[in-house]
Parts: structure tokens; C-alpha cells; sequence
């Protein structure tokens, strides 16, 4: 009986010579580090030195926030990942009617520039690479991180990171967007100029698959509808006048990793071909970095249990191993008693220890790609490869991402993937641990870490006392040069940082873009 693989391909039970019949490594494969960078964008990969370890964190109020990342520094994290409140992400402040009951449960709460000072408080922003899940309000945050430098005395072209800034996706799979498509593409155009000639060193957008896996898609629906993504952001840009290889070096992709290993890794070298095949033939890319697809994975949360949850120990060991041998840059393994609630301070360490022992203790950092001409990896990916490849035409033929989006095509798709997935779960043919096999009678207690409701008020009482002790007049001028800009061709992150230098707040910013732009309303008709 011959198995099917996440994306509903065959898995063949041996894999010979025959698989790669008149396959040419040179074309398929390359050299580590170069075109089509299928074995790794790099050449020495973590030969030279392990990926970048991060830790995706934050909760409650900036205070809180700020002592569990010196936490995580301290026990060697290399990169900050900060989570966000739904109202952040949603563009409101805290006191907002729509925050109640949301402040600071899902993430920080940041309001103002001064919640991001607190954040930073004491993290040297020269020395720490911070990457923020943030989407519709991205800009907003990238600029008050921007003003914090400038007060630690850093210059923006010290400054190194990524903003998520991945709108597509939201409307695709996740539902926090503010803006309608256009002016949110007009955004994102205006962010890739302000950071080419302000921030150079920073990732200007995390093009992310890892939202759409978690809704339910499978490896080959999430490379196809993301490198789909990517490309509609790069005809944005091009459409705006830049220059593919000004910008494009500075793209970044975000993907999830399964507990499924082979086709895990398979789906990274496949998505890393694909995509350096459509920036230099789609695109005339000439800068080699314009080729390659850079990309931070998280270990998969929708594969975290609630029941027997140190189980989830060994998934994200396992997960966490398929983005290594994947070719990942960066790496957030979960913690496992997120199913649960938010990570105690002892479970993010030990999602952090899993990391180490990877680089450390394993020789998987001891050679470049140790997959490659693998029977069954190679096959495997020219299977993903193909079926992506599939899928990204029948976006195209909808007049690409937005097109498809409107039509339902990438939300249709994914919901499909998750229907089959759940069918098999309750029937037990797919097997999870602790939920539909090798079950407990009772579980054992656990008590989650908890965020305290009074936050909600300490957050309204901080805005009150802000907008009573800064300069009322300064950040009505400032924001009613954003609505100017917004209403023009203008980039607008120049007025906007202006508004939150004067101490104009998240959903002030936000309200004057939404008096311009409007509000974005789905179409469920589809």
C-alpha cells in the first residue's frame, strides 16, 4: 500500500536509482550557495555557524515582556521574536471598546513609542537581531523600534531584524488585517523604500506560509500560496518604480515545520528552487541575494496537544530537526505547554535547550545538506516542487494573489486540506499521540501561566496619562500630515514617525490611515 505524504502525494516504501532517471544534479541541485540554491543559500550553511535562535515571546505589559527576553538572552538566545496583543495587531490602543478583554492575552501591548522604550529597556538594539510578528500596523512598530535606537544612541543602519508586514496572508488565513488590499500594498511599496534608504540592514517583510499551515495547508498548498504572495509583493514594488534588485535581497520568507521530517525537508529545497527560477526568469533579478529564499520556521503549534503535553517535547524536537536539515536561517522552536496557555518561564527554556542540543550535541551543523541526493528526498521534492508549481498557476490564471484571494481560491484550497486532516484524525487513521492512541485515563494536572486582567486598566491608565502630559498640537500636525500623505503619493512612514516621535498613538495612526483607506470587509460569499 503505498502512503500519502501531507500534501496527498504518493510515498513510495523504497526509492531507488529509477526515481531520479535523467535527473541532472547540476540543474536540480547546484552547489551549496548557488543558483538554483536548492541545497542551501549559503555555501558553508552552519558549517561556518548554527542558525539564528529565536524565541517567539511576549505577553502582557512591555515590563513583563522586557524581563522574560533578558531571560532568553541570558540562557542564549541570539534573535528576539516579539508576539503582540490582538489589539496591536489590530491597530487599536488598549482602551479601545474592541480591546476589552484582549489587552496583552496574546502578546504585548504596545500603545505609544513609550511601551516599546520599556520593551527595549536595557536590550542593546546594536547587538540583538529582533524579528516582530506584526502585519497591518507593521510600519507603526518598525518606526517606534527605529525611534528607540535613535535614543540608545544607534544608528537605523545598525539596526537588524524583520517585520513580518505579510497582509496577503491575513486575508488568506488569518483575519487581522485594517486596510483593503490596494492601499495595503501601497504600504508595504512605501516600507521597502523607507527601509532601502533609512533602515538598509533590516528584512522589510516576512512572507509567511506558517499562518496558512496552521489554517489547515498542506506543505505544497503553503510554499505555492506563499511564493504566490511574494511575487504579488514584488510586482507592488516594481509597479512603484523600484528596481527588483534594490529590494529584493531584503525579502524574507517565515515557514512552518511538521512532524512529517522527509517532506519537510523536501518542501524547503523545493520552495528555495521555485523561487530563484521566478526572480531571475520572471524578474531579470541579476543580484545572486535577489535569488535566494532566506526563511525563518517555526516549529508547527497546531501539532501541540493539550493532553500528555511533554509529549510535545519530542514533536518539537522533531520539527525543529526538519527545519535544520531543511536549510532554515532562523529557528523558533514552541514551547510544550503552549496548547495549553502561554509558556512558563521554564517550558521556553527547554523549547530554547532543544535548539542547542541541535547545533551542539548532534553533527547535523557538521556538513552542507546531508539530504542531497537522497533517493527518496530528491524525489520527493520534484513531487512538491511540481504540485506547488500547479497551484501557482491556478493563482495566476486568476490574475495572481489578490486575484485568487478575491476569488477564494487560497482560502477554499486551505480549508479543504484541514477538513481531510480532521476526517482522518477522528477516524484514527491518522494518529496523534495521547488524543486518538495510546490515551490516558486522566491526565495529570498542570497549572499555565496566567495573564493578569488588571493589565487592561494599567494600560488605559498609562494612556491617559499620556495623551494629558505630551503636546496635543504637535501630534494633531503630525497626524494630519500622514492623512495628506496617505491621501497623495507620498511615503507615508516619514509623517508617521513623526506622529509617534510626538507620542501619537497606535490606534491615532491607525485612525488616520483608516479615515483615508478605509476598512477592509471580507467577501463570504465564495
Amino acid at each position: 500500500m503505498v502512503r500519502e505524504s501531507e500534501s496527498g502525494l504518493p510515498v513510495e516504501p523504497v526509492y531507488g536509482p529509477g526515481a531520479l532517471a535523467g535527473w541532472d544534479p547540476a540543474e536540480r541541485l547546484g552547489e551549496p550557495g548557488e543558483y538554483p540554491f536548492t541545497r542551501g543559500v549559503y555555501p558553508s550553511m552552519y558549517t561556518g555557524r548554527p542558525w539564528t535562535m529565536r524565541q517567539y515571546a511576549g505577553f502582557g505589559t512591555a515590563a513583563e515582556s522586557n524581563a522574560r527576553y533578558r531571560q532568553l538572552i541570558a540562557h542564549g538566545t541570539t534573535g528576539l521574536s516579539v508576539a503582540f496583543d490582538l489589539p496591536t495587531q489590530m491597530g487599536h490602543d488598549s482602551d479601545a471598546p474592541l480591546a476589552h478583554g484582549e489587552v496583552g492575552k496574546v502578546g504585548v501591548a504596545i500603545d505609544s513609542v513609550d511601551d516599546m522604550r520599556v520593551l527595549f529597556d536595557g536590550i542593546p538594539l546594536d547587538k540583538v537581531s529582533t524579528s516582530m510578528t506584526i502585519n497591518a500596523p507593521a510600519a507603526l512598530l518598525l518606526l517606534m523600534y527605529q525611534l528607540v535606537g535613535e535614543e540608545q544612541g544607534v544608528a537605523a543602519g545598525q539596526l537588524t531584524g524583520t517585520i513580518q508586514n505579510d497582509v496577503l496572508k491575513e486575508y488568506i488565513a488569518r483575519g487581522t488585517y485594517i486596510f483593503p488590499p490596494k492601499p495595503s500594498l501601497r504600504l508595504t511599496a512605501d516600507i521597502f523604500r523607507y527601509c532601502g534608504a533609512e533602515i538598509p540592514k533590516w528584512n522589510t517583510i516576512s512572507i509567511s506560509g506558517y499562518h496558512m499551515a496552521e489554517a489547515g495547508a498542506s506543505p505544497a498548498q503553503e510554499i505555492a500560496f506563499t511564493l504566490a504572495d511574494g511575487i504579488e509583493y514584488v510586482r507592488t514594488a516594481l509597479a512603484a518604480g523600484m528596481d527588483v534588485d534594490d529590494f529584493a535581497p531584503r525579502l524574507s520568507f517565515f515557514f512552518v515545520a511538521r512532524t512529517t521530517l522527509l517532506e519537510e525537508i523536501a518542501k524547503f529545497r523545493a520552495a528555495r528552487r521555485i523561487w530563484a527560477r521566478v526572480m531571475r526568469e520572471e524578474f531579470g533579478a541579476r543580484n545572486p541575494k535577489s535569488l535566494m529564499l532566506r526563511f525563518h520556521t517555526q516549529t508547527a503549534g497546531v501539532q501541540l496537544t493539550a493532553q500528555q503535553p511533554e509529549v510535545n517535547l519530542v514533536r518539537v524536537a522533531v520539527q525543529g530537526l526538519a527545519a535544520v536539515l531543511g536549510g532554515t536561517q532562523s529557528l523558533h522552536t514552541n514551547s510544550f505547554d503552549e496548547a495549553i496557555a502561554l509558556p512558563t518561564d521554564k517550558s521556553a527554556r527547554l523549547a530554547l535547550r532543544t535548539q542547542q542540543v541541535l547545533a551542539y550535541e548532534t553533527d547535523v551543523t557538521a556538513t552542507v545538506d546531508p539530504f542531497a541526493g537522497s533517493y527518496a528526498v530528491e524525489s520527493m521534492t520534484d513531487d512538491v516542487e511540481r504540485a506547488a508549481v500547479e497551484l501557482m498557476q491556478r493563482v495566476e490564471e486568476l490574475g495572481g494573489a489578490v486575484g485568487a484571494i478575491e476569488h477564494g481560491l487560497q482560502k477554499g484550497e486551505i480549508e479543504r486540506s484541514a477538513y481531510r486532516v480532521a476526517q482522518q484524525t477522528d477516524s484514527g487513521e491518522r494518529v496523534v499521540v495521547g488524543v486518538n492512541r495510546f490515551t490516558l485515563e486522566t491526565e495529570e494536572p498542570y497549572e499555565p501561566l496566567r495573564v493578569d486582567p488588571a493589565i487592561e486598566a494599567q494600560q488605559a491608565d498609562r494612556l491617559t496619562r499620556l495623551r494629558a502630559d505630551r503636546d496635543q498640537k504637535a501630534v494633531d500636525s503630525a497626524l494630519a500630515a500622514l492623512r495628506e500623505a496617505a491621501e497623495g503619493a507620498d511615503n507615508v512612514l516619514y509623517p508617521m514617525k513623526e506622529a509617534l516621535r510626538a507620542r501619537g498613538t497606535v490606534g491615532e495612526v491607525c485612525g488616520a490611515l483608516r479615515e483615508v483607506w478605509g476598512t477592509y470587509v471580507p467577501n463570504d460569499t465564495f
